[in-house]
């Protein structure tokens, strides 16, 4: 076996030192064979370093509502400019910036209807305030060194999340926690849906929603499995807009503030769940969260996790890429492998650790653990 993996690595050097002499990228484009791998690996290559221009494009899609405004139906480029007040031309050319990025497509001479992404993103109206929240993490990754360097005495997201580098979190006003209590929210129908989709909650009673936001998780479960009992679990002002959110829908949901650092965890469920908390936190302080969820359940009690999760090729863009830098320029937590979490889980008195893969694996798995 480590001979098989000394060869591979051999192997592996030896290719890397051949892509990188531009006497084998000549060759590989004039030969017949080699040459759509070489347009495809430039054309990667070239994705990476237009990147941030295409995420602008984006962002003016999605400021100028670009994509409400051909949700019925094609429009033409003037009427296009005079609603979103940008001249005949400049109109244009963000229409065919967005074409190539199939946000919109042509229907003809000068109209333009909805792209495949672009029907995308209107069937997800999350994404859109995710979109407009990326310019603070824009903003943070000016200067990646220095955001690698931890040069900074504060970042933007750093200031947006409070909790995450504050010494009191349960004194947070409502002011305070509802811009990103919101953002959670608006981006937390797709990922519902699939982790309902691919764990059943029928041989529970209880559940336990530990940092739960407002609600939005809680309320779904609560209306897909009626005999179930659910409770939120999050700072007191974020508690006050579940409360609010179930008063509104009419959930049968309830939510209890506290500050799982300083405060003991409801106890009574017999499961629990973290939904996109883990990586919020740094090893020391998500053993502290771990610890207090393991009190709080029986023995044999069930955990569930679900997150974006590094270690896997579907996950790799989110978990390691996208996530990895957020969460640095958040200030606090990282994405983890199932491996990672499960000795974590086990260092908390959990065992029986499993993963679960969901429809959208590259956006959350699930590990499910057992209290000792």
């Amino acid at each position: 076996m480590a001979l098989a993996r000394l060869s591979r690595s051999w192997w592996l050097d030896q290719r890397d030192q051949l892509l990188g002499k531009s006497q084998f990228l000549r060759f590989a484009i004039r030969f017949p064979l080699t040459r759509p791998i070489a347009r495809r690996r430039a054309a990667r290559l070239f994705d990476l370093c237009a990147g941030f221009v295409y995420s602008q494009i984006l962002v003016a899609c999605v400021r100028l509502r670009l994509v409400e405004r051909l949700s019925n139906g094609p429009i033409d480029t003037p009427a296009l400019a005079n609603a979103t007040g940008l001249s005949v031309e400049d109109t244009r050319r963000l229409l065919r910036a967005a074409a190539a990025l199939e946000l919109v497509a042509p229907r003809g001479g000068e109209r333009y209807g909805l792209g495949v992404l672009g029907s995308a993103l209107l069937g997800n109206p999350g994404l859109a305030a995710m979109i407009e929240h990326h310019s603070l993490l824009y903003a943070d990754l000016a200067d990646p060194v220095a955001l690698l360097r931890r040069d900074r005495p504060q970042t933007a997201l750093s200031a947006y999340w409070p909790y995450s580098e504050c010494d009191a979190p349960a004194a947070l006003t409502e002011s305070a926690v509802r811009p990103y209590s919101a953002l959670m929210s608006q981006s937390q129908t797709l990922i519902a849906d699939d982790i309902l989709a691919a764990y059943s909650f029928r041989r529970h009673q209880r559940l336990l929603d530990v940092g739960g936001g407002d609600g939005h998780f809680a309320a779904a479960v609560a209306r897909r499995w009626p005999h179930l009992d659910v409770t939120v679990f999050d700072l007191p002002a974020v508690a006050d807009r579940a409360r609010a959110r179930f008063a509104r829908e009419g959930s049968r949901a309830v939510a209890i503030g506290g500050d799982f650092a300083i405060d003991p965890i409801p106890g009574g469920a017999d499961i629990a769940c973290l939904m996109r908390v883990a990586h919020d936190h740094d090893d020391d302080r998500l053993l502290v969260l771990l610890e207090a969820v393991r009190r709080a359940l029986p023995a044999n009690g069930t955990l569930l996790v679900a997150e974006p999760m590094s270690g896997t090729r579907a996950g790799a863009r989110v978990a390691d890429a996208y996530f990895g830098f957020y969460l640095l320029a958040m200030r606090s937590g990282r994405a983890r492998t199932p491996a990672e979490l499960a000795t974590l889980l086990g260092q908390a008195g959990f065992h029986r650790v499993r993963s679960i893969s969901t429809r959208l694996s590259n956006l959350t798995r699930l590990v499910v653990a057992r209290a000792r």
